[in-house]
């Protein structure tokens, strides 16, 4: 995993540093890094690992709080430093055709990790290593995770980086997506204190 280019990029949120990660140049999906560029390395960093969802984070889709998440935590980042990390792991890494075929066996009563199973992937089947090659790459050695998943956290305390604490990035329920955050907890195990049987 090497760094492959970079640039400034200006977005509705702020200024970045954009940064492309992957093994060959010709790669047309390589990982992505959005990095404020006023970060203060000297202190823990505040990262948030993000997995590709196309339907969520570029069409905003409702089945899921995966776009406002991003959207929260690239405005958390603009405002109190740190970096993104942006893994091409769509649909908890089954793909955008796999997961649409998902879509399809949750209208018939399936959750999400029933769907990914039914159609013979794990549950949740991404992989987190590149994230911290990525840490690597960029000095980081002690963060502030954002996240609500404990495999996350879990990953982090069994690597060579230091998690000096979570910030949450709870986002508050909408109907079409109350059954999937139900599993993300439920199932799942994410750190979520919204009384989520009152949607």
């Amino acid at each position: 995993m090497k760094r492959q280019a970079e640039a400034n990029l200006p977005t509705q949120w702020g200024k970045f540093t954009i940064i492309a990660y992957s093994d060959s140049e010709n790669d047309w999906m390589p990982h992505l890094v959005m990095m404020n560029p006023d970060t203060d390395f000297s202190k823990p960093i505040n990262v948030r690992i993000h997995s590709e969802c196309i339907t969520g984070d570029l069409f905003h889709s409702k089945r899921c709080d995966c776009g406002k998440q991003l959207d929260a935590a690239m405005k958390y980042l603009h405002q109190n430093g740190g970096i993104l990390i942006y893994l091409r792991q769509e649909g908890r890494n089954i793909g955008i055709i796999n997961k649409l075929k998902a879509y399809n066996l949750q209208d018939k009563g399936l959750n999400t990790a029933e769907a990914n199973i039914k159609l013979g992937f794990p549950a949740d089947g991404r992989n987190f290593n590149i994230a911290l090659d990525i840490l690597h790459d960029l000095g980081v050695k002690s963060i502030n995770l954002l996240t609500n998943n404990p495999e996350k956290v879990k990953f982090i305390k069994n690597s060579n980086i230091t998690q000096n604490e979570r910030i949450p990035l709870e986002i508050r329920p909408e109907k079409e997506n109350i059954n999937y955050l139900k599993t993300k907890k439920d199932y799942f195990g994410h750190l979520l204190h919204l009384d989520l049987e009152q949607y």
